[in-house]
């Protein structure tokens, strides 16, 4: 909570103008009923027509004054709240994206989501309420209470009698319902995230026609999201009514023992109707008392879950220079990682690669090859083992240093409603001659040309108005586009046909001679021109040398080159060499 209320420092003065002008404002509220009382019972009977006319000028100047400076302390509330929250989204989104992978994966993605959303409007809500509400209403129940204690310390103190019980109410009732609303926040977190699987899968939803499923899924969700609101709601609502039962007994009472005071003439009748109108303020006072404890327990709900992303400690820290004279440009030795800490994703895997050659991962799906390229980029961090780039370890080259050697094209990777050319660019700023080179390695130029904006075609949310070939040529254009120092290609030529794969892989031969390759694929024909391949089953290295060597000695390899190629298919051999 401290964390979040520190981003209102740089706004504090700013605060304080606020806070004085409401103040002001508020003062001139609660004279109204004095002024009235006065009229009533000291001005009225004195039958002074100018005398009448100059308390009602006053009251008309403090009614003006009172909303003016409430409406100019509303805009700087306003002005305050949204600044704050301003800084404290940006700061949560920059945090999120420097978060590890791990780190992710344990908050949710869901979560991280409806904390950058939801969670940053509930304080947006809290700070604006705050300086609203939260000044003018114990200024107008405080003032009111002590202008009735000068009126008729009696009748005052029949009043103030129900404030202890009140403030148990209060108490009570904000206990229960902060706890209350951290769960609420909790079911947003399952709701956005089957929202989020729904839009992700929408065309396999249709496909499988699993629409009615899916709806009732959600309906399911959506129903403990309203039943934990209903229930968080309703701990609320009782402020209200127990806060009017209590007041309206106190008022009762004020009533009767003031129409006995003023039978017997120890008070005058101005003062019972001041007494009604303070009451009124006291009550709306009260009200806007509770809603303030709502908001906050709202609030402070969302407040803590923000904190804990805010407090997350980097689990990824740079270490000191750890270099080892190598002739080798990447270097696994002897990696094993785990993502639970439970059993292996890898182990004891081993593999070294020159500077310009190429290494080729096989297995089947889930043995480790995507892991493999996790820890190269440290989006991870491996539990034992070295991995070296250049000598150095890679626990010691600072991310924005470490990334910008890679070309990457991840399995699952993603295109934006944009451009081709910025999809390409990708903020990097590339030459146009340059992404229209990529384009022409990557086969993608074809596709790109025949469109009647080029480069400025615009694609839709993750370029669902591509093809899944175009798709990837355009991914792969994207990490050609920098010549990067490591180019990575994970499962990135599944959808392309046997020649155009052929011709990418030529294109990066000739090329990029100096770039290390690392090519992850299911297709044989993808890498058995590679330098070296790597062939992982359950986390394990169960062959690794070049194709002639593993079709030799690794039983896995040639089942799966047999089953791909096959035998005594000189049409199909060709076009895979060609």
């Amino acid at each position: 909570m401290k964390k979040v209320f520190g981003y209102l420092k740089p706004w504090l003065l700013l605060m304080c103008g606020g806070l004085t002008i409401k103040f002001t404002g508020t003062i001139m509220d609660l004279l109204l009923p004095s002024i009235l009382a006065h009229i009533i019972d000291d001005v009225a009977p004195s039958r002074d027509v100018g005398l009448v006319l100059r308390w009602g000028v006053v009251m008309i100047l403090c009614s003006i004054v009172a909303v003016t400076f409430n409406v100019w302390a509303n805009r700087i509330a306003s002005r305050v709240s949204r600044n704050t929250t301003r800084a404290l989204r940006q700061d949560l989104y920059d945090k999120i994206t420097a978060l590890s992978c791990s780190q992710v994966d344990r908050v949710g993605i869901p979560s991280l989501i409806s904390r950058i959303t939801s969670d940053t409007y509930n304080i947006h809500h809290m700070i604006g309420m705050m300086q609203r509400v939260g000044v003018r209403a114990p200024i107008l129940l405080l003032g009111s209470i002590i202008m009735t204690l000068t009126m008729d310390l009696r009748l005052a103190l029949v009043l103030l009698a129900t404030i202890p019980f009140m403030a148990l109410v209060v108490w009570y009732i904000t206990r229960k319902g902060i706890p209350l609303y951290s769960a609420v926040q909790q079911n947003v977190d399952k709701l956005v995230r089957v929202v989020r699987e729904n839009a992700v899968g929408v065309r396999v939803i249709k496909a499988l026609s699993k629409t009615e499923y899916e709806k009732g899924r959600f309906d399911e969700v959506n129903r403990e999201v309203v039943s934990r609101e209903t229930k968080a709601g309703t701990v609320m609502s009782v402020t209200n009514p127990m806060m009017n039962l209590l007041l309206n007994l106190g008022m009762t009472a004020v009533v009767l023992v003031g129409a006995f005071l003023v039978n017997g003439g120890l008070s005058q009748p101005g003062i019972i109707l001041g007494f009604m109108s303070y009451f009124t303020i006291i009550l709306g006072a009260v009200m806007g008392i509770s809603r303030i404890f709502t908001g906050f327990s709202k609030g402070s709900a969302s407040a803590n879950r923000i904190a804990a992303v805010l407090d997350t400690p980097e689990d990824l820290q740079v270490l000191p220079p750890d270099h080892r004279d190598t002739d080798a440009h990447v270097l696994f030795d002897h990696v094993s990682f785990s993502y639970l800490k439970q059993k292996n994703n890898l182990q004891d895997v081993s593999f070294s690669l020159k500077k310009g050659e190429t290494l080729g991962i096989i297995g089947a799906t889930g043995c480790g090859k995507t892991t493999v390229i996790h820890l190269l980029m440290r989006l991870y961090d491996r539990d034992s083992g070295e991995i070296r780039i250049n000598g150095d370890d890679v626990r010691s080259i600072p991310p924005e240093k470490l990334h910008t050697m890679f070309g990457v094209v991840f399995q699952n990777d993603v295109l934006f409603a944009d451009t081709i050319a910025e999809n390409i660019s990708f903020g990097r700023e590339l030459e146009e001659e340059a992404m229209k080179q990529a384009a022409v390695w990557a086969q993608a130029d074809e596709f790109i040309d025949s469109q009647p904006e080029g480069l400025q075609h615009d694609l839709t949310i993750r370029g669902s108005n591509l093809s899944g070939g175009q798709r990837q040529r355009l991914l792969i254009a994207r990490a050609l586009a920098r010549k990067p120092e490591i180019l990575v290609l994970d499962d990135s030529s599944s959808a392309l046909d046997y020649r155009t794969d052929a011709q990418l892989r030529g294109a990066i031969r000739e090329n990029f001679e100096d770039t290390t390759c690392i090519i992850i694929a299911q297709r044989i024909s993808s890498i058995m021109h590679a330098d070296h391949i790597l062939v992982l089953e359950n986390g394990r290295a169960i062959g690794y040398g070049c194709h002639e060597e593993l079709m030799e000695q690794c039983e896995s390899y040639r089942e799966i080159s047999r089953s791909q190629m096959g035998e005594g298919c000189p049409a199909q051999q060709e076009e895979v060499t060609a």
